[in-house]
């Protein structure tokens, strides 16, 4: 299907010189599935509105906030942070910018079924005068400043009064488009092709990017992605296949760039779809089964590592010791305890176009469970399909690959592990059907907690009551692996979390 968007471009954009533009040729395994920033909470939708948006702050590459649409801000009280936004700012259509459109961000925001857990904790938000707003919380939330990263405002004129929020379905918001980001959408070819081109009345007039236009191609294979690359049809990559790596590296002209990520691949186990997967001598010995370093090493080629729990070193949750453990006796006789050694067949769903070689990895857990007995129907599907299925709880057991959107282990925690709750959007990705009450109180002490030590007793004891249960199967973190020709500077732009400030990419011209 052909979505066509139509944008008001001002008379310079329809003058612009093409032949003198510098065109950006990019191929990514996947395009976003809608254009409604709020639809769905994935790293595609997140890219493109670093793309045609602009948020409050953003992440450096560093770890600190940068000021983008709110140029400073100030803790006026335990409960209240002021905001100042930039002002001459328009949206691509010519609308100016102002605080009405981040206080309807917001309010939308808090009613968008994968964010609204996120801002659960925003009680309100006030305008001061038309460049200042007081954002309002239910209680003191030690990472206000990491939840208005994912503030990218809206142009209120042209959203409201058809904004409603359907995933997957077709809206006015998953069609169309007004921001105040570096680059305007031009056309839209749903899973073929996207073009963009610079905003040529961008705020940020400091920035060093030089790129007029953007042309992105979704390629789901890893081969035909690098090929691309190699005979110049494209500029610059992702992901590049452990299996491609060293020979990227011996390629004259071509650049590869990898970072380390917070990012934790995982399986749920269902228990309500299976009453096996309820005892917990089941559920360790499926984590016991599967050898986790041989995945990273063999499939991966090292760029992973492998994990025995959520959180990342980096975060406060992290507990240190808590390793995989790979041991198929010890999984065998945990079978056996809970009276399943004969086995059982269960089915099992992941995608194939969307986390580095989550097919294979798939498929190879597949193989380590059958030594316990336990036979796997596997399906596999591309990402726009897979995640319809992973809402629908359709398998019995699910892959999911989560980035912490605050890059705080209480994100895992709230949408991964949370009893599943409609109305706050708490265990929204908790396709285990676990739930621990208990668990749940302490995520939200959590958040509110401004003590750091006593905030980190509080993640490590969820982390470490998660271990114990075997609630779900932490795989690894994956590496992050980009490529691109020589003359395309994307080490100053990529970033751990991989959304690339492309309006801030240099190219060289050659």
């Amino acid at each position: 299907m052909k979505i066509k968007v139509m944008i008001t471009c001002c008379l310079a954009l329809i003058l612009w010189n093409q032949a003198a533009a510098t065109t950006l040729r990019m191929a990514f395994d996947a395009d976003p599935v809608s254009l409604d920033p709020h639809e769905q909470l994935s790293e595609s939708t997140l890219q493109f509105s670093h793309l045609v948006f602009d948020p409050l702050i953003r992440w450096k590459q560093n770890g600190q906030f940068e000021p983008r649409l709110a140029t400073k801000w100030q803790r006026l009280d335990a409960q209240t942070m002021r905001f100042y936004l930039r002002e001459d700012v328009t949206f691509s259509n010519g609308n100016p910018f102002s605080a009405k459109d981040v206080v309807y961000t917001i309010h939308r925001l808090k009613r968008s079924p994968d964010f609204r857990a996120m801002f659960d904790t925003i009680d309100a938000v006030s305008m001061v005068d038309d460049y200042t707003i007081d954002v309002h919380t239910t209680y003191t939330n030690p990472l206000l400043l990491n939840i208005m990263t994912y503030v990218f405002p809206l142009d209120k004129t042209f959203y409201q009064g058809h904004d409603e929020i359907i995933k997957y379905g077709e809206t006015f918001a998953s069609s169309h488009v007004s921001g105040t980001g570096p680059f305007i959408l031009m056309n839209r070819e749903l899973g073929s092709r996207m073009e963009l081109k610079r905003n040529p009345n961008y705020w940020d007039k400091d920035t060093a990017g030089n790129v007029d236009q953007i042309i992105l191609t979704p390629i789901h294979a890893d081969s035909t992605r690098l090929a691309a690359l190699l005979s110049g049809d494209v500029d610059f990559i992702f992901p590049v296949s452990p299996i491609d790596i060293e020979r990227t590296k011996k390629i004259p002209g071509i650049q590869l760039v990898t970072l380390p990520s917070t990012r934790i691949l995982l399986l749920h186990m269902n228990q309500k779809r299976r009453v096996e997967l309820q005892d917990v001598r089941v559920r360790r010995a499926i984590n016991l089964a599967i050898n986790k370093p041989l995945i990273v090493e063999k499939i991966l080629k090292g760029y992973a590592t492998p994990a025995g729990q959520l959180s990342p070193d980096r975060f406060l949750g992290h507990i240190n010791g808590l390793e995989p453990e790979y041991n198929v006796s010890k999984a065998l006789e945990l079978m056996k305890q809970a009276g399943y050694e004969k086995g059982f067949r269960i089915s099992m769903m992941a995608p194939n176009n969307r986390y580095m070689n989550d097919e294979k990895v798939a498929q190879a857990i597949t193989a380590m469970l059958a030594r316990i007995n336990i036979t796997v129907d596997l399906k596999t599907l591309p990402k726009a399909q897979y995640f319809k299925e992973f809402d629908n709880r359709s398998a019995d057991m699910m892959m999911l690959g989560w980035q912490s959107d605050t890059m705080d282990s209480n994100n895992l925690f709230e949408f991964i592990i949370a009893c599943t709750d409609a109305k706050t959007g708490l265990g929204a990705y908790n396709a285990s059907e676990y739930c621990q009450p208990s668990i749940d109180d302490d995520i939200r002490q959590a958040n509110r907690e401004m003590n750091p030590e006593r905030r980190l007793r509080l993640l490590q004891q969820i982390e470490r009551t998660l271990y114990n249960d075997a609630a779900i199967v932490p795989l690894y973190w994956q590496s992050l692996i980009w490529a691109a020709k020589d003359n395309v500077k994307i080490q100053d732009i990529v970033n751990d979390q991989n959304y690339p400030h492309l309006g801030d990419l240099f190219i060289e011209k050659q």
